[in-house]
């Protein structure tokens, strides 16, 4: 069997459409295409990526339209390159056609392109942060609302039930038990 493009295509909220990514991949030549509509915060929940991943084999080269859509951090796209190149599978981004797992070139593209997207990203954080602040000094801002009500945590502890049966019971974590408890 020879060589083949898989292609996958991604989008975050259930209202947009994969369709231009699954468009552009067939025409880049992918015979198979996994697509989804998931968050790309984090890879655990991605299942069209894993079986992606789990379908390529050694000579297979794994295409997407843009580096955003596989990974949203530096650390997941090079894990899941890892995982590609101990399979021996390429990697290729139409968009940004310099990333090719296939050179040395296209690993030190790749490389580069990550770390301007982690600036990036951490550029984005502090500036959030930044606003978060601001807001707080003029009254605007006052974070998310309490979940666990301490007072209800006590009154079950009183009664003689113990960190996890409370932690059932108000459908909580067992170390916010424990927080409402000590304090």
């Amino acid at each position: 069997m020879g060589r083949l493009l898989v292609g996958y295509g991604r989008v975050s909220s259930a209202s947009q459409s994969v369709d231009i990514q699954q468009e552009a991949l067939a025409q880049a030549g992918c015979e198979k295409v996994f697509a989804e509509k998931m968050s790309g915060r984090s890879t655990t929940d991605r299942e069209q990526l894993a079986l992606a991943i789990d379908f390529v084999r050694e000579g297979d080269t794994l295409v997407v339209t843009r580096l955003d859509r596989l990974a949203r951090s530096v650390g997941d796209l090079h894990r899941i390159i890892e995982k590609l190149t101990a399979k021996g599978v390429a990697f290729r981004c139409i968009n940004q056609s310099g990333v090719d797992t296939g050179s040395s070139t296209g690993r030190l593209m790749l490389a580069m392109l990550g770390a301007v997207a982690a600036f990036e990203n951490d550029i984005r954080r502090e500036r959030q942060m930044e606003g978060v602040a601001k807001a707080k000094l003029r009254g605007a801002y006052r974070g998310r609302p309490p979940s666990i009500k301490p007072d209800d945590v006590r009154e079950l502890h009183a009664q003689g039930l113990g960190a996890t049966e409370i932690a059932n019971r108000l459908n909580i974590a067992w170390a916010s038990v424990c927080r409402a408890l000590a304090v």
